[in-house]
């Protein structure tokens, strides 16, 4: 993959790199040679990144033509916007407490050269903020009130501001960057198209449990994909590949969702989509959204501080509250009387102004059918775990037990049970989604939709084994294509 820096002037980039070329804005901007490139890195070291000038459109149209600029322009406006700034470094205020604890001023400038700061202590910070911000060369100025330090501003730097003492070290990194030895995992490059699935090998039940993310990696191998599989540390690559596949535990509020939003901006395909998880992740919305469409639920009431008095009116005990992203049966409690219902609306009006109240119904089981692109896909019965009355019980603690689960084949689900299913899911995407139903006598009721369904090896595969994992990649593989990603 060819490796292009981006200037100004030839005259603003001293440092010899084997391998790279540099080349001007304007030369990249205006010459057919560059346009008809395929598959370039793109290191935009440009003055500025101002709105339409010439630093702006290298991010711009490297994009539009394929190739992979850093940094992006999203990179770009975000780094403009003083709220996301503040956003991000709320979720690294840890590291920077610890990082910053030491040093007696009001005010602290971090450079970071391709991800990296020249003193050791402050790499891993540095790296962070590369991550949230990835561009070549950054700036990042801290402030403190005396007792916390917070990141005040991030902003890129053309290597004229590099310091004289630093020309060495940055010459080094830079080098280690282009050659691909930058922080993160390792990479081989067979496949036409690149597939990054990210996941939290630290996490206790992700979605898809070691066996499946395998058979996820060859049959994307052998759609023609290279996979690689990241962390939350390597936000800083989403840009390099072509698609995204989610197998960590989404929310809105979460790095997850962070990464679906970026990836969507960079042109990849992207399950999940940002969209999918916010509709998918609050159960205000699935109630409101479902009612609407007169899709048949458990009896539902959205209360609030004022109408908290309807529950036991509307629904009686027992009932079941809901926090509104509450997932994996976090966050969903039975209520038997008004005791119980006092305390736990109590609680759960302390996190949101608005929570969900349901009747209860019992089933032995709840069906999950997993619709990807608007078909369903695969069934489960997921049967409740033994004297509980969901399917995962957590009441123990450190303990976690969970039902039975049964992959049902799709000709043996009842038809009434896939409808309901497919249209559910079609009121939030196309993309992957499980849907939860309660069948009563001849009624189906839906309870959620999932944008980050399980996919388990021995579980949800049972019945279509390998099938079932080329089906989710050849979506992917078709996406691809369709949007000309070479």
């Amino acid at each position: 993959m060819p490796a292009l820096v981006i200037v100004d002037d030839l005259s603003d980039w001293s440092l010899e790199l084997p391998g790279v070329q540099v080349v001007t804005s304007r030369a990249y901007l205006t010459e057919e040679a560059y346009s008809a490139l395929r598959g370039a890195k793109v290191f935009n070291l440009c003055r500025s990144y101002r709105y339409q000038s010439f630093g702006y459109y290298v991010s711009l149209l490297a994009t539009a033509r394929g190739h992979r600029p850093l940094p992006s322009v999203v990179t770009v406006q975000d780094l403009k916007t003083a709220g996301i700034v503040r956003a991000f470094g709320g979720e690294l205020d840890e590291l920077i407490q610890k990082n910053l604890q030491r040093i007696t001023g009001r005010e602290f400038d971090l450079s970071i050269y391709f991800g990296r700061n020249l003193a050791a202590r402050y790499d891993r910070l540095g790296r962070e903020i590369f991550n949230l911000f990835p561009a070549p060369l950054l700036r990042a100025h801290f402030t403190s009130d005396g007792e916390r330090w917070r990141l005040a501003s991030v902003r890129p730097i053309p290597l004229s501001e590099v310091p004289p003492t630093h020309t060495t070290f940055v010459q080094q990194v830079a080098g280690e960057y282009f050659a691909g030895r930058q922080p993160g995992p390792s990479r081989r490059r067979q496949g036409q198209y690149d597939l990054a699935i990210l996941h939290d090998p630290a996490a206790e039940s992700g979605p898809s449990n070691e066996k499946a993310m395998r058979r996820f990696e060859h049959a994307a191998e052998e759609a023609g994909f290279d996979v690689t599989f990241i962390t939350r540390e390597d936000y800083g690559l989403i840009a390099e590949f072509d698609a995204l596949f989610i197998r960590d535990t989404t929310a809105v509020n979460h790095y997850t969702y962070r990464f679906s939003r970026k990836g969507v901006a960079e042109g990849l395909v992207v399950i999940d989509d940002p969209e999918s998880i916010v509709r998918c992740s609050n159960k205000v919305y699935l109630a409101e959204l479902l009612a609407r469409h007169r899709i048949s639920t458990p009896r539902t009431l959205v209360i609030d501080a004022e109408s908290i008095a309807r529950i036991e009116g509307e629904l009686g005990f027992p009932c079941v509250l809901k926090q509104p992203d509450s997932a994996f049966s976090r966050g969903v409690v039975k209520i038997d009387g008004p005791e119980a219902l006092r305390a736990e609306v109590s609680r759960l009006l302390d996190a949101s102004d608005l929570i969900v109240a349901q009747e209860y119904l019992r089933t032995d089981f709840d069906w999950r059918v997993g619709v990807l692109d608007g078909a369903a896909l695969f069934a489960c019965r997921y049967h409740m775990a033994p004297q509980h009355w969901q399917i995962v019980r957590r009441d123990r603690p450190g303990k976690s037990e969970f039902g039975q689960v049964d992959a049902i084949p799709i000709d043996l689900v009842p038809p009434k049970v896939l409808r309901t299913a497919v249209k559910a899911a079609s009121l939030i995407g196309d993309g992957l989604y499980g849907v939860d139903l309660k069948q009563v006598g001849n009624a189906v009721h839906v309870i959620e939709v999932n944008d980050n369904p399980n996919v388990d090896a021995g579980y949800e595969d049972a019945i279509l084994k390998d099938r079932l994992y080329e089906a989710i990649i050849e979506v992917f593989a078709r996406r691809v294509r369709a949007r000309g990603r070479e």
